[in-house]
């Protein structure tokens, strides 16, 4: 199962445990995978914090982390964040203020005690102005060995920050087209992500996608994404010319995922049809499970979603919100997804999804083995 990414990061099987959980990063990366955390959620304090305490439980293992920095960045992006935040926030029509809270208020879900803020008061993310300060803070950690970007390749100038300090650069794509200019960019790893997957994709599937950006961007090694939650699918992968996977949503119901109860038996109850692309998170297509949320934002009366990073700010009260009253908050709760949700049937350790997945890819290259032989000597 070794591929030569592994050999290039020091790991044992060419898995990218993607998440926004320490907890999962760590047993993942201890299990011989290579965790990848998710820094968009948390303030560049928070994201410190997180880091020093992900490399006390680690130990001598690599990891890496995933920053969000669209291609187009707002105006502003080089103010400080606070105040860029706050204009931001200030700038959001009340007729999405309202038409959100109507929404809450309709799906029984309480107000915030007074004095508490919603993420969105006090989070920017998805701009330039949060991720490259996750970025520096990343770069003062020996242990993480890969900067990702979510939205395609990072400026040019952090791409060259990045390398010069020994570190790999990824960028997440949906198209090949995409894929070229990110290898342009001087990116050392594409991730080339189909629609199946959660959070934002494109509209390619998995199986069409991914050779195609391995001959576009070829000999630049790809991981492939989007839907990824099988040892099988991960042969696939490698048979279809990737050197590994990325996979995000199938932690989401680990033992050690931080997701609320609720939350969880949310995702472990759905099929792998309930989910929908929608802008009703952050103004971009994400896919997450279809609920009340986001069908009110399809509706005749909703206004239009605002763009990254306004609508984020909207929907993080929800968020915030579901996390405080969790029951309550069932019909509403914001959970991105990808179409594997429908093999996501209960809770395990994440080293134990480690071991099914490389267990699943042994039994699916012996059935290949075997076809191979019978071709062979018939």
């Amino acid at each position: 199962m070794r591929t030569e990414i592994c050999k290039q990061l020091g790991i044992e099987f060419p898995i990218f445990a993607f998440s926004h959980c320490r907890d999962v990063v760590v047993e993942a990366s201890k299990a011989g995978a290579f965790g990848v955390l998710g820094a968009v959620g948390f303030t560049p304090e928070q994201f410190a914090r997180e880091l020093d305490r992900l490399d006390e439980a680690v130990g001598d293992r690599p990891y890496g982390v995933d920053v969000v920095i669209p291609a187009n960045d707002i105006p502003g992006a080089e103010k400080d964040p606070e105040t860029l935040r706050q204009e931001l926030f200030d700038s959001i029509p009340q007729e999405h203020r309202e038409f959100a809270k109507k929404v809450l208020a309709e799906s029984g879900v309480p107000e915030l005690p007074p004095g508490v803020k919603h993420e969105g008061e006090y989070l920017l993310r998805s701009t330039a102005a949060t991720a490259r300060r996750h970025v520096e803070i990343a770069l003062q950690h020996p242990n993480v060995k890969l900067i990702a970007n979510a939205l395609g390749a990072p400026p040019a100038d952090l791409i060259q920050q990045i390398k010069a300090s020994g570190r790999l650069v990824a960028g997440l794509s949906g198209k090949p087209e995409h894929a070229r200019r990110h290898a342009a960019a001087g990116v050392d790893i594409i991730v080339a992500q189909g629609t199946e997957g959660g959070g934002h994709t494109g509209e390619i599937g998995s199986v069409v996608l991914w050779p195609e950006v391995v001959e576009a961007v070829k000999p630049i090694p790809v991981l492939a994404a989007g839907g990824v939650g099988t040892g099988a699918q991960i042969a696939a992968a490698l048979v279809l010319g990737a050197q590994g996977v990325w996979c995000g949503s199938i932690w989401l119901t680990t033992t050690e995922s931080d997701l609320t109860e609720a939350a969880k038996e949310l995702l472990i109850n759905a099929k792998s049809s309930d989910t929908v692309r929608s802008r009703s998170q952050t103004g971009k297509p994400s896919r997450m499970l279809r609920n009340r949320w986001t069908e009110a934002w399809e509706g005749p009366d909703a206004p239009k979603t605002l763009p990254l990073p306004l609508q984020d700010m909207i929907s993080a009260e929800c968020s915030t919100r579901a996390k405080a009253y969790p029951q309550k908050a069932r019909e509403v709760t914001i959970n991105p997804v990808g179409q594997i949700v429908g093999h996501m049937n209960g809770s395990m350790r994440t080293r134990d999804v480690v071991a099914t997945l490389v267990e699943e890819y042994l039994e699916a290259a012996e059935r290949l083995n075997k076809i191979l032989e019978a071709g062979l000597y018939e």
